[in-house]
């Protein structure tokens, strides 16, 4: 599979050269090839950590909790600007403890937390340590069990 990937890499590069190019001139044939396997070697140095997922029937439900989220969020953030005398919501900064490892999952949840809308993921401390950014933080305690419960622990699951 690796192989059949580089096999694919460069060629898909040299016509995508080409076409951005409108161009079958000998020069840009040239270039386009000399790009192409040098953009193949340089790729095949970067060599990402493989995910592992272990239980993906997990992901059904995450997905779910995820889309009903996103859904709600975005009422709730619509409500928060649309609304011009409303001006009491109060954002905030909150460290929430993660005991996930595995960097496939804490990408995953940096996706999943920046998707949704008046939440942005700041930073993961050494500690391991969620720096969380919330548009509307009325409650600290509701937020760190929702990622932790909602999110965290389905994600360790398919991942750990």
């Amino acid at each position: 599979m690796r192989r059949l990937y580089f096999l694919f890499l460069p060629v898909f590069l040299f016509v995508l050269w080409l076409v951005l190019n409108e161009s079958l001139s000998a020069g840009q044939i040239a270039l386009g090839i000399a790009l192409a396997l040098w953009f193949t070697w340089a790729a095949s140095r970067l060599r990402p950590l493989r995910a592992k997922p272990r239980r993906l029937w997990k992901v059904i439900p995450l997905f779910l909790h995820v889309t009903v989220d996103i859904i709600k969020s975005n009422i709730a953030v619509a409500k928060l600007i649309l609304n011009p005398r409303r001006n009491d919501f109060s954002p905030g900064f909150i460290m929430i403890p993660l005991t996930m490892r595995e960097p496939h999952g804490l990408a995953m949840l940096a996706c999943i937390v920046t998707y949704t809308p008046g939440t942005v993921w700041v930073d993961l401390t050494d500690d391991h340590r969620l720096k969380l950014h919330v548009l509307d933080l009325q409650n600290e305690d509701d937020w760190i069990r929702l990622v932790q419960d909602r999110y965290e622990r389905p994600l360790m699951e398919i991942f750990e």
